[in-house]
């Protein structure tokens, strides 16, 4: 008697070919693994729909483009395999990865032409950068002293595996008892922590964000419609550590939450140490945009 592959913990496509996530993997001798040579994209499924798709991939073959890795597919037969992978597990909140990576050349080249690219892609449960009490509280961010690596030497607005500062500045910060980490550059500007960017809400009410050296995040790209589409003004610049300290409210956008409040920073209380009244605004917007289909893409779930 054959069994039907069990895809309820998550599905994933990778070597042509549909696997339990637990089943999925790529060769130990890919670049990808090897030296982290690879670019990848994420997109979430949110009551049985995609949102903002079209803006994933189209960041993500940029990303490729930027890197010269080739996908093998057009963004349509991407959608497809997405698709496909939710439909199978069955999910209807789900975090979807789309990945290249760069293969392996022949033995003993180092050539990176010479490598065949693999396309990889996986859905599994929707995931979360904060769990319930700190979307509810508001996180405990530390301002880390190492820095991001610089976008001269890796392009930060293509999407990458190049996190060793980022861990380093995350596990310091964990250690200090804080709840994740903001990394900045050499000038002492705040930029970006792991899989997130930063906004502040400064006294005169401006929502700032930081535009050199970040990821141009999908959900960073929300929230700026978001508050222009309610009147808030809003300035993309350089934010120093020490002008987020003082601004009266401080978030940080994901995929993996959206609008995440954060209420303590390097130990001290945010203005009153609780959410915001813009950050919960721009909370309840972003979920209630998941329900516009301007930027939904239902999953068609039949088999």
């Amino acid at each position: 008697m054959t069994t039907s592959p069990d895809f309820s913990d998550g599905t994933a496509f990778t070597g042509g070919q549909y696997l339990p996530i637990a089943q999925a993997a790529i060769p130990l001798i890919d670049w990808g693994f090897l030296r982290s040579d690879a670019t990848y994209d994420v997109v979430t499924v949110w009551d049985g729909a995609f949102f903002r798709l079209d803006a994933h991939l189209e960041r993500f073959l940029r990303s490729c483009a930027r890197f010269r890795l080739d996908p093998g597919l057009s963004a349509a037969q991407i959608s497809d395999v997405l698709t496909q992978c939710v439909r199978r597990s069955g999910l209807r909140s789900a975090y979807v990865e789309m990945i290249v990576t760069r293969g392996q050349p022949p033995w003993g080249s180092r050539d990176p032409r010479q490598a065949v690219n693999r396309f990889h892609a996986f859905a599994v449960p929707y995931v979360w950068i904060a769990n319930e009490a700190q979307r509810a509280q508001g996180l405990n961010v530390q301002i880390s002293d190492v820095q991001r690596i610089p976008p001269a030497s890796v392009d930060p607005t293509a999407k990458n595996y190049h996190w060793n500062d980022l861990t380093m500045g995350l596990l310091g910060a964990l250690d200090a008892g804080a709840d994740t980490v903001l990394l900045t550059d050499a000038a002492g500007n705040v930029v970006e922590g792991p899989g997130f960017n930063v906004f502040g809400v400064a006294p005169g009410g401006e929502l700032v964000t930081p535009c050199d050296g970040v990821l141009e995040g999908i959900t960073r790209r929300t929230v700026i419609e978001m508050a222009q589409s309610l009147g808030v003004p809003v300035a993309l610049r350089s934010l120093p550590a020490a002008e987020l300290r003082a601004c009266r409210e401080v978030f940080l956008s994901s995929s993996g939450g959206g609008v995440l409040p954060v209420t303590r920073l390097d130990g001290q209380p945010v203005a009153d140490g609780l959410p915001g009244p813009l950050t919960q605004k721009l909370l309840q917007t972003y979920w209630d945009w998941h329900r516009d289909p301007r930027y939904s893409q239902p999953v068609d779930y039949r088999d």
